[in-house]
């Protein structure tokens, strides 16, 4: 991409409008992370509930040191994972430049380095932390490619950026890393809760911080149609993502991965949940998700796109 049109959107940013972001999850809707004006233009444009918290997009470790404190496991998470899928909630600095609403309203705020060339070109032309939640109307499927997040919010956008298809497909796994308690998984995503075990050890569950975490919403994910789970054979009128080389074929079949690849469903979950909705089938039937490795993260959001997590 060249540098004209990553500078507009660093401009954009500055002057408190919003901006199309692609990152290696999904696509974003990002705004100055320190000026509350633009932030709340992004609570507006995704008609986001206020008391969800957002992301805040950083270079590197050493400008989210600067937002958060991070203790021994959240240097050694950075250190392995950033920039890539992962957030870490964390201890906010009085003085970081990650205002009240992004934080929503908490004593924490939510952090990550993406790994993706033009989001990381834009944190570096702009100069700070930019919040960039997903860029779809809040509770709808999460965009992955620039056509989807430009016909959910890009209405909303002074600059948009086409970074391509999101190569991970899911939204980053969030960790919550607090004073005197254990490391808690906040929501799988785009690390495995086996990597990250490998490095600080177990990752207790959610518990009374899973509101401290973005992606924690009832009917996160959700398209129009209503949704069935773990189908092994869907009914007529029904669209099917299928997984799985020995799955069936058929004009309302979209196969996640017809090699059996977490990684290639992850990466098409949304997209395919978008072009399941555009049929208007009576439902949206899911092929059983192995649920280990990404599988915890694919299955997560079927079951919030489905109503079955608040």
């Amino acid at each position: 991409m060249n540098s004209s049109a990553i500078q507009a959107a660093a401009t954009a940013l500055l002057r408190g409008d919003l901006i199309i972001l692609p990152t290696e999850t999904v696509y974003g809707l990002a705004a100055d992370a320190a000026d509350p004006e633009a932030v709340a233009k992004i609570f507006e444009a995704k008609g986001r509930p206020r008391f969800n918290p957002l992301i805040a997009h950083v270079t590197d470790v050493a400008v989210a040191r600067s937002v958060a404190v991070l203790d021994d496991r959240a240097e050694r998470l950075a250190q392995a994972f950033w920039p890539g899928p992962l957030t870490l909630v964390l201890p906010a600095r009085p003085d970081g430049d990650v205002c009240d609403l992004a934080r929503g309203g908490l004593d924490t705020v939510a952090v990550r380095a993406p790994a993706h060339p033009v989001a990381q070109a834009v944190l570096e032309a702009f100069g700070g932390p930019v919040a960039a939640p997903s860029a779809n109307r809040s509770g709808r499927p999460s965009p992955t490619t620039f056509a989807d997040a430009v016909e959910e919010t890009g209405f909303a956008a002074g600059a948009v950026l086409d970074g391509g298809p999101c190569i991970v497909g899911v939204e980053s796994t969030v960790v919550g890393l607090l004073p005197g308690e254990p490391a808690r998984l906040l929501r799988p995503g785009g690390v495995t809760r086996e990597a990250l075990e490998a490095l600080i050890g177990p990752l207790q569950s959610s518990g009374d911080d899973a509101s401290r975490s973005p992606g924690r919403m009832a009917l996160h994910y959700a398209p129009e149609s209503p949704m069935r789970l773990n189908v092994v054979a869907p009914e007529a009128g029904e669209a099917y993502l299928a997984f799985g080389p020995t799955a069936p074929l058929g004009e309302r079949v979209l196969n996640l991965s017809p090699s059996g690849s977490l990684q290639e469903a992850a990466a098409n979950l949304f997209a395919y949940l978008r072009a399941a909705d555009r049929l208007q089938p009576s439902a949206i039937a899911v092929a059983p998700i192995p649920a280990q490795g990404l599988g915890e993260a694919i299955n997560d959001r079927l079951a919030r796109a489905a109503g079955f997590i608040g």
